[in-house]
This record gives C-alpha cells, sequence and structure tokens, in this order.
C-alpha cells in the first residue's frame, strides 16, 4: 500500500494520507509493491491509457528565451503528491473537483473500473470508494462535479464490450451514460446510477455513447443554479455528433438528449470527428460548450439553462486533435474551457504539434466567446527543442481569476520519454505563464495507455491536480504483463501568507 495508508475495516475503502509538507515527496511517493490483478483488463486506448528562471510565454510560434529543464523549474508553494490509488491497476483517466462551499473538500475519480475518493483536509488524507455499476462489465471515461449544496456526483460509461477497434459504433454493445450522486460529498453513493442516454440491450445498430463530462451550475445569482450538465460523443455507423442533457432534480433524472454540434464529424475515433467536449457555467448561468472539431474547436453558449444552443461554430484553429507521443499509446490535444466569473473572461487551453513537437496553448475571449485572442503557448521550454507537453487540464480559480494548466512535460531529454508533470498559473488573464514542477521524478510511459487526460481544480488559491503514472517495470518478464499504472493527486496553495 501507498506510505500513510490502511485498508478500513469493511474492506470497502482506503484511506490515503499525505507526508507532512516538509518532508520530500521525490524521489516519488509511487508504491514499490507487486503488480494486482484488477478485475477488468481492456485494450481501448479510450479506457485500457528558480522562479526567476521563468520566462513570459510568446505567441505561438514566436522566440522565447532557453528555459530550465523540468526538474529544474521552481516548485509551486506548499507542493505535496500522494499516490492515491493502494495498488498499481488499470488505473487512468482521472478526474477532481472542489466543492464550491468549501475549498477543503474534494472530491476525485478515476477508472477502471469506476473509483471515487474524497477529502475533506484540502487533499491531505483521501478515502477511495469503488463506483462502479454492478449490472456492466466495464467503466471509465470518469468526471466528477459538485453541486450548490455540497453534493457530489461521478459521470461515467459503461458497457460490456468494445465494437471494431476505434469504430465503436460497428458491432457496439449495450452501454451507455451514466451519473451516480453522493448525498454527503464523496463519503457514501446512491447505490443505483441514473441513465443519461443507455442502451441496456445488445441489438444491431445502437450507437456508442462516448467521453462525457458533467459540470455544476452553483452560481448564487444564477436563474439555473443547482442544474448539472453533461456533453458527450455519440459515436454513430455513419457520423459522431456531440450530445448534451441536464438535470434539474439532483441527477434523478435526465432531459431527453439534444444535439449540440452543428457540424458532425466522422465515425471513427480519430482525427475528424467532433470529441472532447468541455464546458463552464457562468454567474448568471451561461452555459459555455467547447469541443475538438477536425483542425479547429468548436464552442457554442446556452442562455436559457441548457434547453437550447446557438449554432455551433469554430472560433481557433489548430493542428488535428491526436498525435503520436513517443512511449505511450496515445495521445491528443482534446481543449479545455474555464471562466473568471468575476470579469467573464473565457479561457481555453489545448495542445498541438504546430511547432514540431508537441505544445500547450491557450486563447482567451472578453466578449463571451465571439472573439479570441491569438494562441499563447503556455510550456516555457524553449520553442522547437523537440520535447513534448500534453494532456493539458484548465483549471480557473473563482475567487482569484487565476488561470491553472496541469500538463505533461518532458523538456530536458533529447528522447523525449522521460516525463514529469508541471503546473503552469498566470495572473493576467492568461497572457503569461509561470511554470512550476509539481513532480520531479521521472517516469517513462512504457508504451502504455496512459488516459485521454487528466484533472484539475482550484479554490481560494489552492490547486489540485490528478494523473496518471506508470510505475517502472520489473525484471521478470511475466510480471511486465501486469498492470503498472497508478493516479497520483498534487496540492498546491497559492495563498497569501
Amino acid at each position: 500500500m501507498a506510505p500513510g495508508a490502511s485498508r478500513a475495516l469493511d474492506g470497502t475503502a482506503t484511506v490515503v494520507q499525505y507526508p507532512e509538507p516538509d518532508e520530500p515527496t521525490d524521489p516519488s511517493l509511487t508504491p514499490g509493491m507487486p503488480p494486482i490483478r484488477h478485475r477488468s483488463r481492456h485494450s481501448r486506448p479510450a479506457l485500457a491509457a528558480a522562479l526567476a528562471a521563468v520566462t513570459a510565454c510568446a505567441v505561438a510560434g514566436g522566440g522565447q528565451q532557453p528555459a530550465p529543464p523540468t526538474a529544474a523549474l521552481p516548485r509551486a508553494p506548499g507542493t505535496a503528491v500522494v499516490t492515491v490509488t493502494p495498488e498499481p491497476g488499470w488505473f487512468t483517466e482521472p478526474s477532481i473537483a472542489v466543492d464550491p462551499r468549501d475549498p477543503r473538500h474534494l472530491v476525485a475519480a478515476y477508472q477502471d473500473n469506476a473509483h471515487a475518493a474524497w477529502s475533506r483536509d484540502g487533499g491531505r488524507t483521501w478515502t477511495v470508494v469503488d463506483a462502479a455499476p454492478p449490472d456492466f462489465r466495464v467503466s471509465g471515461d470518469v468526471s466528477v462535479a459538485f453541486d450548490d449544496a455540497g453534493r457530489a456526483y461521478i459521470c461515467y460509461i459503461a458497457f460490456d464490450r468494445l465494437g471494431t477497434t476505434d469504430y465503436w459504433a460497428s458491432h457496439s454493445s449495450r452501454n451507455g451514460i451514466f451519473v451516480r450522486r453522493s448525498p454527503d460529498g464523496g463519503a457514501t453513493w446512491d447505490a443505483r446510477d441514473a441513465d443519461v442516454k443507455a442502451f441496456r440491450d445488445t441489438r444491431p445498430g445502437i450507437p456508442w455513447e462516448d467521453k462525457p463530462y458533467i459540470v455544476a451550475d452553483a452560481g448564487a445569482r444564477s436563474p439555473h443554479r443547482g442544474a448539472l450538465y453533461v456533453g458527450w460523443t455519440e459515436f454513430r455507423l455513419d457520423s459522431s455528433v456531440i450530445l448534451f442533457s441536464r438535470s434539474t432534480d439532483g441527477a434523478t433524472s435526465w432531459s431527453v438528449p439534444i444535439r449540440i454540434s452543428t457540424h458532425a464529424g466522422l465515425p471513427r475515433d480519430d482525427d475528424g470527428n467532433v470529441e472532447g467536449f468541455t464546458a463552464a457555467v457562468g454567474p448568471r448561468g451561461t452555459v459555455y460548450a467547447a469541443w475538438a472539431d477536425g483542425n479547429g474547436i468548436a464552442f457554442t453558449t446556452s442562455r436559457d439553462g441548457g434547453t437550447s444552443f446557438a449554432p455551433s461554430r469554430s472560433v481557433i484553429h489548430t493542428a488535428p486533435p491526436y498525435f503520436k507521443v513517443a512511449g505511450v499509446a496515445r495521445a491528443n490535444g482534446f481543449p479545455e474551457i474555464g471562466l473568471d466569473p468575476r470579469t467573464g473572461r473565457l479561457f481555453l487551453t489545448w495542445s498541438d504539434y504546430r511547432n514540431g513537437d508537441v505544445d500547450v496553448f491557450a486563447a482567451t475571449s472578453a466578449d463571451r466567446g465571439r472573439t479570441w485572442s491569438p494562441p499563447v503557448r503556455v510550456n516555457d521550454d524553449t520553442l522547437h527543442d523537440g520535447d513534448d507537453q500534453f494532456f493539458q487540464w484548465l483549471a480557473v480559480d473563482p475567487a482569484t481569476g487565476a488561470a491553472n494548466v496541469l500538463f505533461y512535460d518532458r523538456r530536458g531529454d533529447p528522447d523525449d520519454r522521460a516525463t514529469r508533470v508541471t503546473l503552469a498559473r498566470s495572473t493576467d488573464g492568461g497572457r503569461t505563464w509561470a511554470n512550476f514542477a509539481w513532480t520531479t521524478t521521472p517516469f517513462d510511459g512504457g508504451n502504455a495507455f496512459i488516459g485521454d487526460y487528466t484533472g484539475l481544480a482550484a479554490m481560494n488559491g489552492r490547486v489540485y491536480g490528478i494523473w496518471t503514472e506508470e510505475t517502472p517495470l520489473p525484471a521478470d518478464p511475466a510480471a511486465r504483463r501486469r498492470p503498472h499504472s497508478v493516479v497520483r493527486i498534487g496540492v498546491a496553495d497559492f495563498t497569501p501568507r
């Protein structure tokens, strides 16, 4: 088990505790224990994977002064990192959220299958519970949210088997999008989940519901306060579309899904589809949504609580969202959207390879998404250095307006494989970004699936990140076939001292 971890007496939960803040967190907290069997295994990539040295980021494609390697970056104040999974497994694609009423109350989730974790002490200790649905073999693609009353929600897909590789609607099994509620913020969860859109019987021609993401309207002045929203990709035999559903009764029931992507994408889970739904809710209840669509980011808004949306349109040109990164099964640059509720400024982040190697970019809008700034490079390593930064995630602190971005970082490695985690932060509306090392001990992906995304949340100057790492491969060839993924949670504290 991880340092400081203990198994609950009833065997249903695991408590994981951080080291003291002044203890070293790297060399890492990755547990040095044998891998274990996990009850579901599948190969599908989407579910299987010194401060003065910091310089202002340049506009995409512009010049930049050399920056230190990741290991030499300054550490963020109050940095602590814990491995939340008690043992290695097929653990990927995590998500994290912070209670809008209490910045020390957190909920997190990861696959595979769906697991949830909660903390009431700002991430120092975590309790992990199994949140998998009882009537499907596999569950994953998790996301989590808090509503305005402190109730937690986990959203996930569930299915029995996959369709044709990457062409998920071909020969797909019963599958769907589901949400489960925790009335006490993660400690206990409702016995049953609610169907957002589900096919509970396998039959010819059913589509594949994929990559959902849940958000909540917690705005005190919003006419739709308490509403929950889920968007996702539906893969059909001949196309892919973005669907959207809403709940106004605490996830008990969900509206009939509506299509919000004006343009339909290609039917494969590859470049050309529409995928990577992300959303943010304004203080007056406006829903802002975005996703990857071909070589661009599509954007739309709803001003009636998700009942209807404006026609979606491409707002930012990008390179294709899928790309190859050495040492992992696959990678993508799907966008994330965030909002500063104090000013109304919108942020979009993504990653692409317009500069040859993969970089992380940000753009902002001061007019509710009508126009967007030129892309700014978030990672501050040397331009065209051949090192990739990918799987970024964005969180805008609603109390301070600071924008935070987590990403995997390979700067300083000529082989582009040694991977660390970096936290970037902007306090000037996305114009410049300071980079901090969240981890200093690198890992190698070992050509494994480490997910399609990471997670990040922020509140009152405290930033919480969650990501997947691969543990070192053992010498025993037989042991190499076992799962080696762990999920880690990082804390940084930028509150004034």
